[in-house]
């Protein structure tokens, strides 16, 4: 959570004033949200969810992904990834990322079958991936992208907002995301019928509400449903994410550009004047010197984040896709000419670059001084951890 104040509290303290919590009224926070951000991001439809779990699952329903499909994902995402494909009855597919950090077009093309239905490109840790060539790959090989820009708020690729590229996309606005209420999220398309499905799949019952529709015929879901305090609050937290973007990029490529020529890698970005920039990355020679580098530099190993790394995905490996046996995806006879084997080490490019790649958060809050600060505690890590010279170019 980077910055939450009194503006957050006179928001939700007008919401429980009114006593209208419940989102579908005339006016609502959760419809206005929902409007500005389309326009913030540039797509037709958003609707606001309980998490980033459940938008990830309703874009995938949308899509008409289910039994009988496989998803590809990136080896270094949460676990929610994995998950949604799970909870719409298809079954993920693990694939390596490659030095952005990112999940890599050309192991995408690669790990393509014939069950192969979508790929799931994940914006880990504010660095977007590649989209031009994954979306190419797409096209040439008629799959769907739904993006994860669950640790992307508010960032973008090369003009583009992170999220609205693909065929759908989603966000979390939990407590650790650019964007916050807490717990939530949103589904994004540009596609009606993509959207009638997604909203129906976070709200089955929205009839009751919004009136029915004839060329609609709802089905079973779980609900997703928002409510009007989350609302209340993201209106505010989206008129503050413009500006903390800024910042970090900002601190971003001054860190890069004065810690450049001191002997440490820097990871490439895909898209640098656009994503994030929450935080900076580089990547050692070494996992024991990746480690120690970390510790003076106030990093973290990527590949040490325990529940970002697919090594870690217990549940899918124990093959646990559902509550019950006859509703668990592994199980069901539609996915039996799917790939269901996964192994520790089925992805060992991934796991080399992550235990090598140090990442350092920003925070938009920084002042020059403190930027100041911690570039000078990169370079002295640098010179102990790899012999840098600690000096930038001249």
């Amino acid at each position: 959570m980077y910055r939450v104040g009194q503006e957050e509290v006179d928001a939700i303290a007008k919401v429980l004033l009114s006593g209208k919590l419940f989102r579908y009224h005339a006016g609502g926070e959760c419809t206005r949200f929902e409007q500005r951000y389309a326009k913030f991001l540039g797509v037709k439809h958003v609707f606001m969810t309980s998490s980033g779990t459940t938008a990830l699952t309703a874009a995938l329903a949308g899509l008409g992904i289910g039994p009988g499909d496989e998803v590809l994902v990136p080896a270094c995402t949460y676990m929610a990834t994995p998950v949604s494909v799970l909870a719409a009855g298809a079954i993920p597919v693990v694939v390596d990322i490659d030095e952005t950090i990112a999940i890599g077009p050309e192991a995408v093309e690669d790990a393509i079958g014939p069950r192969t239905k979508a790929v799931i490109p994940v914006h880990m840790w504010g660095l977007v991936c590649n989209m031009d060539a994954l979306m190419r790959i797409a096209r040439k090989r008629k799959l769907l992208v739904i993006e994860d820009a669950c640790q992307a708020v508010g960032g973008g690729y090369e003009g583009r907002m992170a999220g609205s590229i693909g065929h759908a996309g989603a966000f979390s606005f939990n407590y650790y995301k650019n964007m916050t209420c807490g717990e939530g999220g949103a589904v994004v398309t540009n596609d009606d019928r993509v959207a009638q499905r997604a909203q129906c799949m976070i709200d089955c019952c929205s009839f009751y509400w919004k009136g029915r529709k004839e060329d609609v015929v709802p089905f079973i879901s779980n609900g997703a449903r928002a409510s009007e305090i989350e609302g209340a609050m993201l209106n505010v937290q989206l008129d503050r994410i413009g500006g903390m973007i800024r910042a970090m990029r900002q601190q971003k490529k001054r860190i890069l550009r004065e810690t450049a020529g001191t002997g440490l890698v820097q990871v490439a970005s895909n898209s640098l004047d656009y994503e994030c920039g929450s935080h900076v990355m580089y990547r050692l020679p070494t996992e024991a010197q990746a480690d120690q580098f970390a510790a003076l530099a106030g990093g973290t190993v990527t590949g040490k984040t325990g529940r970002h790394v697919y090594t870690e995905w217990d549940p899918i490996f124990a093959h646990e896709g559902a509550h019950h046996p006859a509703l668990n995806p592994f199980k069901l006879p539609q996915n039996r000419p799917c790939r269901r084997t996964y192994t520790k080490r089925m992805c060992t490019k991934s796991l080399d670059i992550l235990n090598r790649t140090v990442m350092i958060g920003n925070r938009p809050g920084r002042t020059r001084d403190q930027v100041t600060a911690l570039i000078g505690k990169i370079k002295s890590a640098a010179v102990q951890v790899i012999g840098g010279t600690g000096l930038s170019p001249a």
